[in-house]
């Protein structure tokens, strides 16, 4: 079964009373709008890039954040969406098919999760999300701005410089497919400032 953008945002809107924490909505909201950008100027669904942006955190809303991947991946199964929906709640966190490849440290090592982010072929929806996750708190922001922040806030790990080699890699991997810079489809992405979740 198909996900809708609005069908997602409404989704996802279900936990804006249910909880104290959040951010995560905004932020999904801000990924879901930068990836429909993204994907209008590739030439490929607005609607489906935008959907998968806004439920790519959703297992923040219905489990621990830190297997959020795992909550979120289950949730959207159990909705009977389509794979591809459930996929963007696993694949967002990692790049390079490596679960090490990640912000805040290692992950868990639970062998599902180790041999689906290793074997899965990433969409070109997918390396949309990952981007966009590394653009976007509430506000879109440069790539570097975001990697700071997570930085600040998630602390140096032992995988930290390699997570951010591969990011930058996946932003000039997006760049070539644009023919420019991703940041000119974000008059604001400049003067957009981090903006701490206190």
């Amino acid at each position: 079964m198909k996900l809708t953008s609005k069908e997602a945002l409404e989704e996802i809107e279900k936990f804006r009373s249910k909880m104290k924490d959040t951010g995560w909505i905004d932020h999904s909201i801000c990924v879901g709008n930068t990836a429909g950008k993204i994907a209008e100027s590739l030439e490929l669904n607005v609607d489906k890039a935008k959907a998968l942006g806004y439920i790519h955190d959703i297992g923040k809303g219905v489990g621990e954040f830190c297997n959020h991947d795992i909550n979120g991946y289950e949730y959207i199964k159990k909705l009977d969406y389509d794979e591809e929906y459930a996929n963007i709640c696993l694949t967002h966190s990692y790049l390079n098919n490596d679960i090490n490849c990640t912000a805040g440290g290692f992950p868990e090592a639970i062998p599902f999760r180790i041999e689906f982010i290793k074997d899965h072929e990433y969409t070109i929806y997918e390396k949309i999300i990952n981007l966009c996750d590394l653009m976007c708190k509430d506000v879109t922001l440069t790539l570097e701005k975001r990697l700071i922040d997570l930085i600040v806030r998630k602390g140096v790990h032992e995988n930290t410089i390699y997570h951010i080699q591969e990011a930058q890699k996946l932003k000039k991997e997006i760049d070539e497919m644009l023919g420019f810079n991703v940041y000119r489809l974000f008059p604001d992405v400049l003067d957009n400032e981090i903006g701490y979740f206190l």
